[in-house]
């Protein structure tokens, strides 16, 4: 199962797990993930969750702005559009780090292999 772990100061401080078929992010007590900040507009961003087309039992995770005030980032590159997510990405919530883990992911990642 996927997760993001907030992180404050490198230190994971709570996980939410990402299920379903979107996860909503924002400061709105509506929102699946609330980050109850100021920075935070009310719905900041969702997560996509989708199922793979070429790997059985793969989810692939998309993360997208909704032109929030603050931004949304991964690895400190704003999203512009759609962005997928790859295991033990750094997403930037406005002010607020979170850690992308997608333990399915790093299992792939050992035994990937390119076709030429």
């Amino acid at each position: 199962m996927a997760v993001l772990a907030q992180l404050i100061d490198d230190v994971v401080t709570s996980t939410f797990d990402l299920q379903g078929e979107k996860v909503s992010i924002g400061r709105h007590p509506d929102n699946q993930i609330q980050i109850n900040e100021i920075a935070v507009s009310g719905a900041h961003a969702f997560i996509d969750i989708e199922v793979n087309q070429y790997l059985d039992g793969v989810l692939d995770f998309y993360i997208e702005d909704q032109k929030s005030t603050n931004g949304t980032f991964v690895n400190e590159l704003p999203v512009e559009g759609r962005q997928r997510l790859n295991n033990n990405d750094i997403v930037r919530i406005a002010w607020n780090t979170f850690k992308f883990i997608d333990e399915s992911e790093s299992t792939l990642e050992k035994t990937a292999y390119l076709l030429e």
